[in-house]
């Protein structure tokens, strides 16, 4: 059953050249008690779709259309005031990064402590007790004293625990997790996402994870999404996609991942996708992945813009050319 539904999100933001179309069109659900993935390369639209589901675009953005229902209710026409309600209590979210999240003059404490007492109405001698056992959850060492220091007497990885902390303080049924491993070394991302499937256990939360790290997604996703220039270019459960990716942009992500055996691996170079995604102030009307793909030009890639459509089971693909309907031989220069 799904717990949200985001049908035809559209996000633009104003700007001197025209409208920049962040996120264009998206559609997908998340099932309750599951893990959501959502990758794709910087600039895809990853992050302004989960702050369109917050209400947390600012100017000069702003939703354009569409509906986000969570649990059944209708988040994009609700108030500011009620999406405060929402926003912590039954949605929680951690950003890329924790250093710019933490309000740097007021000690972790504070920080945490104003989350419960606002939506928990807990009294200040309650709520400090409670921000002990959250430290202690994220583990964190010497939880009571750690209460009263600033967020700069942390190291990066202890910030983004104290990040988790707070969204998980109000037991929300959904977490969005915004790149949570961004900047973290490889040992203490490990430890990140560990402890994230461990709280989402714990406390039966449903997750969405937004990275561009396919590798990541693919530990911790029971389904992926992959973004592309403002629009979902395929959906599918986790073990489906790697092992049978229809879209030559998933193709080309997961060709580009370093293996051990290096059989990726060109001239002593990684293999790369070429050219860059379109221009958002003024999206082609056709593929948006066209221009990059080695197989447009078999038919009307640059003129039709093919939809999103099951290709089978649970497998959703926005390509006139997935794997499983693929015949011709690869033209032009595109991805590899």
């Amino acid at each position: 059953m799904a717990l949200l539904e985001v049908s035809d999100l559209r996000t633009y933001f104003k700007t001197r050249e025209g409208e920049v179309h962040a996120v264009d069109g998206v559609s997908f659900n998340v099932e309750e008690g599951k893990v959501l993935g959502i990758v794709g390369e910087s600039g895809c639209g990853k992050s302004v779709t989960s702050l369109s589901i917050m209400g947390l675009v600012q100017n000069p953005g702003r939703v354009v259309s569409g509906s986000v229902l969570f649990d059944g209710r209708e988040l994009t026409t609700l108030t500011d005031r009620e999406l405060e309600d929402v926003r912590g209590r039954s949605i929680a979210m951690i950003f890329q990064d924790p250093m710019t999240s933490l309000n740097p003059v007021l000690t972790i404490g504070t920080q945490i402590t104003e989350t419960l007492r606002r939506h928990m109405n807990l009294s200040s001698a309650d709520a400090k007790k409670r921000a002990i056992e959250l430290l202690e959850e994220v583990h964190i060492p010497d939880a009571a004293r750690r209460l009263s220091d600033y967020p700069h007497r942390f190291s990066g990885g202890m910030r983004q625990r104290v990040m988790i902390a707070m969204a998980i303080s109000c037991n929300p049924r959904l977490l969005i997790a915004d790149e949570p491993t961004t900047a973290l070394d490889v040992t203490v991302q490990a430890g990140v996402l560990d402890l994230l499937d461990e709280l989402r256990i714990q406390h039966n939360m449903t997750m969405m994870m937004i990275t561009h790290n396919m590798g990541v997604v693919a530990e911790v996703a029971d389904d992926i999404l992959v973004m592309y220039a403002g629009q979902v270019v395929e959906q599918a459960p986790a073990m489906d996609l790697f092992g049978r990716p229809e879209h030559p942009y998933t193709e080309a992500l997961l060709a580009s991942l370093p293996h051990l055996e290096g059989e990726n691996v060109r001239n002593g170079r990684l293999v790369s996708i070429p050219g860059r995604p379109p221009d958002l102030l003024a999206p082609p009307e056709a593929c948006r992945f066209a221009p990059r793909c080695k197989y447009a030009g078999l038919d009307d890639c640059n003129v039709v813009a093919p939809e999103l459509r099951e290709v089978r089971t649970g497998h959703w693909v926005r390509s006139a050319h997935p794997t499983s309907e693929r015949t011709a031989v690869p033209v032009g220069a595109g991805a590899p």
